[in-house]
């Protein structure tokens, strides 16, 4: 048995799996801010090795800027750590080999061995949630960059949004889920999720399609200069506003069709493993840690 857990900046996903990665427990809960997140990701990853009763590997997957060779969440804005040796820690706590590495990287991982990435050679795994970033295949090799490859969510697109980071303009801050958010409350003073602004724009709700149009832009303006750099065959588009399937992509795939010119034209999908692909990829890291031995 294995046990993966996923960080997230809003929830924590965890699972009790197999080696076919069929899980036999899941655990899903808040993810904390501050020191009280490390807390409760060392406590859950405890809780779920106890159940397990026979675990023998764990895979974790944080979100920021990660050293996935040392284990260690070096940075974090959206949750508020600042180096913090998980992987010291868990190993400390439970006594098992563990993985731990960057959230978007193990969902990427999944996508790309098993899921709507699978084949490709250069690829761009997207999930787009509480942030932005994105895990780049690159000629069969999965970029690290120490850490800091992936980061489009903090790529200036133009807006003058300011952005948790420091920054201005980053399109975290503009296409995020909080960002579709706060832009539909900007214009129309309601407050509502990105899903429910999502649903808006499926019945022709003018304000909501409006602030939809705006975040395609935005996300376009990214994406192409992603593929410019990186070539994708494929761009799999995760995450919460995932869900939004076709409303999404078809504009979106115009947009960055209608920007490029010699470069090749990616193939826009959304996620096999959807919100799961972090938690699936921590697990495939957990079972990589046990063939190497």
């Amino acid at each position: 048995m294995i046990v993966a857990l996923d960080v997230g900046g809003t929830s924590m996903k965890g699972a009790i799996m197999d080696r076919e990665l069929d899980r036999t427990a899941t655990v899903r809960r808040p993810t904390p801010h501050g020191d009280a997140a490390v807390t409760a990701i060392l406590d859950a990853v405890a809780e779920l090795v106890a159940q397990a009763g026979s675990a023998e590997a764990i895979g974790v997957a944080v979100p920021g800027i990660v050293d996935d060779e040392r284990g260690v969440a070096v940075h974090s804005e959206n949750i508020g750590w600042r180096d913090v040796p998980f992987r010291e820690l868990i190993e400390k706590r439970t006594g098992l080999p563990v993985a731990v590495g960057h959230d978007v990287r193990a969902g990427g991982t999944a996508e790309l061995r098993l899921g709507a990435a699978r084949g490709t050679r250069n690829s761009l795994v997207v999930p787009i949630g509480t942030g932005i970033a994105a895990a780049m295949v690159i000629d069969g090799h999965l970029c690290v960059g120490n850490g800091y490859a992936g980061e489009i969510g903090h790529m200036s697109v133009g807006s003058d949004e300011p952005c948790v980071c420091g920054g201005t303009g980053c399109l975290e801050a503009v296409a995020s889920g909080p960002g579709v958010a706060r832009a539909y409350a900007r214009r129309t003073g309601r407050e509502m999720t990105a899903d429910a602004v999502a649903a808006l724009v499926a019945e022709g709700e003018p304000d909501a399609v409006a602030v939809w149009a705006e975040t395609v832009g935005w996300l376009g303006t990214a994406l192409v200069a992603a593929t410019v750099i990186a070539a994708p065959e494929v761009i799999v588009i995760g995450g919460g506003l995932s869900r939004a399937g076709d409303l999404l992509l078809r504009p979106l795939t115009e947009d960055i069709d209608a920007r490029l010119t010699f470069q090749r034209r990616p193939r826009l999908t959304t996620a096999r493993f959807a919100d799961e692909a972090g938690c699936v990829g921590a697990g495939l890291w957990a079972l990589d840690l046990l063939e190497s031995q």
